[in-house]
């Protein structure tokens, strides 16, 4: 029974640890995803792009791209009833249904159909531009919905070596649950964008969006193939690649670790079945004596042992996979948004992970019962009977 619950713990904390780490990882990823696009192009000499709609008619014809549009990205400061912080203005076209669904899916408050408002008004009068911010950024700087805020965009105030002050209205909040962007995104239309940065008419980048994500360094080839070099084409994975390689040795790391409580289990079913051989002793050589083979006794010892093994990762799948329905439903794993980006963390079990820990456990289980096999296998039943007598 100790053998069991050795190895249904181990398997258990495994498939938990697994599990914690896909979750982190997984919610990085999609967080991400929501507020950047999957492919970026830009300008290799990181000039505007005032042809960008024949660039994107090109774009959209490469097989797995699903949709192209002209962005900007700009830092700027942003001043509100109690403080001024830093912003990264990033302008949405109208046309970018996708963007408009992902930043309506995020909104808290207000509408996006708020950002792409004419500059006039019904009665011909110039109106503020509309702009969404992260939750974050209007706590810190105390704004709230139809309040009036004050900018100052970087590339602007840098070309005419002077600030450039531009007020907007705040039309709306939105939380994306990625502490980054919530404390710095400042969302508005794309032409009010281009003129804020002091690019009308052009676009900084492209955004491209691609059927699936997980294959986006595939299209990243067949876009530069057909670009050339006069464009730099960055996707998601290369623009997060340290982030996710740091995750991915985090996980490799808890797995090596947790691991290690499987094979202490294993070692202690190595003592226990020891022990069992020499306090069976007499009883292995009676069955030889009374015509039991070699390969007999050791199919005993390793029947015993995979029952085990058996049992403890049955025992285990079902205690991880508690484990991660209950942290999923009371959010067990709460971190600091500031620092980790997220607020709590997830538990993806996926069905290879389980399906290796329980793998990795019967394997280690038997190993460990090869040696009290083999020993039992090989007693010698006339020196074991006469040893008793």
């Amino acid at each position: 029974m100790l053998a069991v619950v050795g190895i249904a713990c181990g398997v258990g904390a495994l498939i938990v640890a697994m599990a914690l780490a896909n979750g982190f990882s997984d919610e990085m990823r999609d967080k991400i995803l929501r507020g950047t696009a999957h492919i970026t192009i830009m300008r290799a000499d990181g000039q505007p792009m005032p042809d960008y709609n024949q660039l994107i008619e090109s774009v959209r014809k490469v097989p797995g791209v699903t949709g192209a549009a002209p962005t900007t990205y700009d830092g700027a400061v942003v001043t509100g009833p109690t403080t001024s912080t830093y912003a990264v203005l990033r302008g949405i076209d109208a046309s970018s249904a996708s963007a408009r669904a992902e930043l309506q899916r995020t909104l808290t408050s207000g509408k996006v159909e708020s950002l792409f408002e004419p500059a006039l008004n019904e009665h011909n009068e110039p109106q503020l531009p509309n702009v969404v911010i992260g939750s974050e950024l209007a706590r810190q700087t105390g704004l709230n919905v139809d309040d009036i805020a004050e900018l100052i965009p970087a590339s602007a105030s840098v070309a005419r070596r002077a600030p450039v002050r531009r007020n907007v209205h705040v039309a709306g909040i939105f939380k994306s649950g990625l502490f980054e962007y919530d404390s710095t995104w400042i969302y508005l239309a794309f032409d009010r964008a281009a003129i804020f940065v002091g690019s009308e008419r052009a676009a900084s980048m492209i955004s491209v969006e691609v059927r699936d994500v997980d294959n986006v360094d595939a299209v990243a080839a067949s876009l530069h193939r057909q670009l050339g070099d006069s464009f730099s084409i960055v996707d998601w994975k290369q623009a997060n690649i340290r982030l996710f390689s740091a995750l991915e040795l985090e996980r490799r790391a808890g797995m090596v670790v947790i691991a290690l409580i499987i094979l202490i289990a294993a070692l202690n079913i190595t003592t226990t079945l020891v022990l069992v051989v020499v306090e069976r002793r007499t009883d292995i050589a009676v069955l030889r004596t009374m015509g039991a083979k070699a390969a007999s006794i050791l199919m005993i010892f390793l029947s015993e042992g995979a029952l085990i093994g058996i049992i403890g990762a049955a025992l285990g799948v079902v205690l991880g996979l508690a484990g991660c329905i209950a942290g999923n439903r009371y959010q067990l794993v709460r971190l600091p948004a500031d620092v980790y980006s997220i607020g709590s963390v997830p538990f993806n079990a996926r069905t290879t992970d389980v399906m290796i820990a329980a793998v990795v456990a019967v394997v280690l289980t038997l190993v460990a019962t090869i040696y009290p096999a083999y020993v039992a296998a090989r007693m010698r039943p006339v020196e074991t009977l006469r040893d008793r007598n």
